[in-house]
C-alpha cells in the first residue's frame, strides 16, 4: 500500500514542479509588465486642426481628405493608408473611387 502511494506521489512530482514554474514565470512577467508600464514615458497625441479638407457626411459623420479617392479611410482621424498626413491636393497616389452602380451596360 505504501509503495503504491509512493509511486503515485513520485508520478505527480513533475506536474507539480511544472505548475510551480509556470506560476513563478507568470508572476515575474506581471511584475515586469507593471514596471515597464510605470517607466514608459507618457506620449501626448498631437491634435492639429484639420479644417481645410474636413467634410460632414450625413449618417457617417466627419471625414477628412478627398472622399472621392479610392484610398480614403472614411475616418475623422486619418486620411488614407498611403498618405495619412496629407495633403490630398496633388497626391500622386490619387485614384478615383469606382462607383458600385456604374457598370458598363451593353
Amino acid at each position: 500500500m505504501f509503495r503504491t502511494l509512493l509511486v503515485i506521489a513520485v508520478g505527480f512530482l513533475p506536474s507539480l514542479f511544472s505548475l510551480w514554474v509556470i506560476r513563478k514565470t507568470r508572476l515575474r512577467t506581471r511584475v515586469r509588465m507593471r514596471q515597464a508600464a510605470m517607466n514608459f514615458p507618457v506620449v501626448q497625441v498631437r491634435h492639429r486642426p484639420i479644417e481645410g479638407d474636413r467634410y460632414y457626411l450625413e449618417g457617417v459623420g466627419y471625414l477628412i481628405g478627398d472622399i472621392s479617392c479610392k484610398f480614403n479611410a472614411r475616418s475623422g482621424y486619418i486620411r488614407c493608408a498611403v498618405n495619412p498626413d496629407g495633403p490630398c491636393n496633388g497626391c500622386r497616389h490619387y485614384e478615383p473611387k469606382e462607383l458600385v452602380g456604374s457598370e458598363k451596360r451593353a
